[in-house]
């Protein structure tokens, strides 16, 4: 069933409605309600559907504007579900706006279920994220605020103007109270109706090639490298195509095909950390996942003993996607027998219910677990958490139920805490950690150097290294004083904001910690003491490394942080307890291992 989309009303101060256009005279369902404004764009109204498309009008009839729509149409199409349906702007033609770097010829603004039901807002930018469709920039968002609204400054050259909605769903017959827009004055301006005009693109920019990717096209290794910054992509020409068709054969758009296809060319690039270069273009979120990719395919690669393959792969499950991961290193294998390996590991991975779109078993016993354990410290049920998915791996435990009574002893949070910093000298970890309260104790391996006369000094890295050890060890062992746990938002990002519990003391290993044999020593002794192990990766790129080591009090050698560099091998997810990830502004940018997360 085709449906038109509703007429937005105008604000009582949208300057450009018309004597025909629909005003809101009652904004009472908007007011007290969380909002979210976003850029009116300048193109045309479009509806997607799984079997086919329209403008505004039902029965549109062709017109060249509409060609590429229709081939995303085609792409996306079969992720829809039946019944849904996608709203948003056709932009390939120039109306009265000319835009010059759009992420996408169509941006969806709402999305539909077979309900007639709109989605909320966070929903909607999800579920369109899993298309490959981008959402109008976000203006503003919060509780609704006229005076906000009316503040909002715009360029009228350049945007049209904006639409305010509530952030909650909301029924069709809702939508005259829970969407309107503000148009600039004389928003058209051109003499002759763009429709019966020369069609003319608007201009795309660099980031329209990885949404590109998302929606199901191609990959163009050189529209890639530009979106990327980097200056050329090299690998086997068949590879991008052969991984793009696995993945749309397993029906994965979005982010997860771009970090398969990113993963498989970004392979045989520099040796550094390629999260680091990909966080500006990409988030640190899904840079972190392509990173993991590109480190965890080539073990695909090599014989598994069967009897422990599905724990292992349970385990690799907490760092990537088994789907994009099997795919990748499938692509990427260098000949027949590991191929074969891919391809027998894939199986393994099936028959235990760990190629799911929807996050597998472990989704589900983590939303179990996280119901049962509602209301618990945070660390506590982290702590659980981890627990419970490495009885998972082990075979031990398959219901949430059974997860809550095989961490009983760990919901008290009677248990030390450590923070494991990681990441080449420069990269914040001495800040990020003098910004962090509840802490007992901190061990700088510097600081211990420095002590015996100079930071410099690597001579006696192995009798440091033990006395950093002991003073871990007795540091653990310390019980803190109750009642004193750290302040909520200390660590800059809410994801990881978390009060450091009352029982057990809580202590930051501060040291370069580049690759897990270091890491091992360390773990070893939180083992040992029953902690909770939070490893947290510095994640700067080589530039600024290097822009900060010649302003720093005590540089390191050039030489000595490129070697740090090639060297550096951070933590995967789920080889501590829970793992976070601060970008270059000293921030959690993304975490992983922790309960309340929708998805690691």
């Amino acid at each position: 069933m085709r449906v038109h989309y509703p007429r937005t009303p105008h604000l009582p101060w949208s300057p450009g409605a018309a004597a025909d256009d629909v005003r809101t005279g009652d904004l009472t369902a908007l007011t007290g309600a969380e909002v979210v404004v976003t850029e009116k764009l300048d193109g045309e109204n479009t509806t997607l559907y799984s079997d086919g498309l329209h403008a505004r009008s039902l029965d549109s009839a062709h017109h060249p504007s509409r060609a590429w729509v229709k081939g995303l149409q085609g792409r996306i199409g079969g992720r829809i579900p039946d019944g849904w349906r996608i709203c948003g702007e056709n932009l390939f033609a120039r109306h009265s706006i000319p835009y010059t770097d759009l992420e996408s010829w169509f941006y969806g603004f709402s999305v539909w279920t077979d309900r007639d039901r709109c989605l909320d807002w966070d929903d909607t930018v999800r579920f369109l994220r899993r298309l490959g469709v981008p959402a109008p920039r976000v203006l503003w968002r919060g509780r609704y605020d006229e005076r906000a609204l009316r503040a909002l400054k715009l360029d009228l050259d350049r945007q049209e103007g904006y639409v305010v909605r509530t952030v909650r769903g909301f029924d069709r017959a809702e939508f005259g109270e829970r969407v309107a827009k503000w148009v600039r004055p004389h928003h058209v301006r051109t003499d002759t109706h763009w429709m019966h005009a020369a069609v003319v693109e608007n201009g795309l920019g660099p980031a329209s090639a990885l949404w590109s990717v998302r929606s199901g096209a191609l990959p163009e290794l050189s529209a890639l490298a530009a979106a990327l910054g980097i200056p050329e992509l090299t690998c086997r020409p068949e590879e991008p195509a052969e991984v793009s068709a696995r993945l749309d054969e397993l029906g994965r758009g979005g982010d997860a095909r771009l970090a398969g296809v990113l993963a498989t060319v970004l392979r045989a690039g520099p040796r550094q950390y390629p999260a680091a270069r990909l966080a500006g273009p990409l988030g640190l979120p899904l840079a972190r996942r392509v990173a993991d990719l590109v480190a965890l395919h080539p073990g695909l690669h090599r014989p598994y003993p069967d009897e422990d393959r599905r724990a292992g792969l349970v385990r690799l499950s907490c760092a990537a996607d088994l789907d994009v991961l099997h795919a990748v290193a499938a692509a990427a294998a260098p000949g027949t027998a590991e191929r074969e390996q891919v391809a027998w590991s894939a199986l393994h991975a099936e028959d235990a219910g760990l190629l799911d779109d929807d996050g597998g078993p472990l989704a589900r016993l983590r939303s179990g677990l996280r119901e049962a354990l509602a209301g618990l410290d945070r660390d506590a049920a982290d702590r659980c958490w981890a627990q419970a998915r490495e009885a998972y791996a082990r075979g031990r435990i398959s219901t949430a139920e059974e997860a809550v009574a095989a961490t009983w002893r760990l919901r008290d949070g009677r248990f030390p805490r450590l923070l494991h910093l990681c990441g080449p000298s420069g990269s914040g970890k001495s800040t990020f950690a003098a910004g962090l309260t509840g802490v007992a104790t901190r061990i700088s391996l510097d600081d211990l150097r420095a002590a015996r006369g100079s930071r410099a000094d690597q001579r006696d890295n192995a009798v440091v290294l033990r006395e950093g050890l002991a003073r871990l060890d007795a540091a653990l062992a310390a019980p803190s004083a109750p009642g004193a746990p750290g302040e909520p938002g200390a660590f800059g990002a809410s994801s990881a904001s978390s009060a450091f519990g009352a029982f057990g003391a809580t202590v930051v290993w501060d040291a370069t910690s580049l690759n897990r044999q270091q890491r091992s020593h360390v773990h070893a002794v939180a083992q040992r003491r029953d902690a909770l192990v939070t490893q947290v990766v510095l994640v700067v790129d080589e530039d600024e490394l290097l822009r900060r080591n010649a302003v720093r009090p005590h540089p390191v050698p050039a030489d000595v942080l490129t070697a740090q560099l090639h060297r550096f091998s951070p933590p995967h997810a789920g080889q501590a307890h829970r793992t976070w990830y601060v970008g270059a502004g000293g921030t959690v940018e993304d975490t992983a291992g922790t309960l309340d997360a929708e998805e690691d």
